[in-house]
C-alpha cells in the first residue's frame, strides 16, 4: 500500500521516539 509522502512523514513523526528518528521498529513496520 503506497502512502502519500505527507501522510508517511506524519506517521513517522507520530511514531518516532525522537524527531527525525526513522529507525524505530514502529516506523519500520
Amino acid at each position: 500500500m503506497a502512502l502519500d509522502a505527507a501522510v508517511k512523514t506524519q506517521i513517522m513523526q507520530e511514531y518516532a521516539t525522537t524527531e527525525g528518528d526513522t529507525g524505530s521498529p514502529e516506523v519500520q513496520v
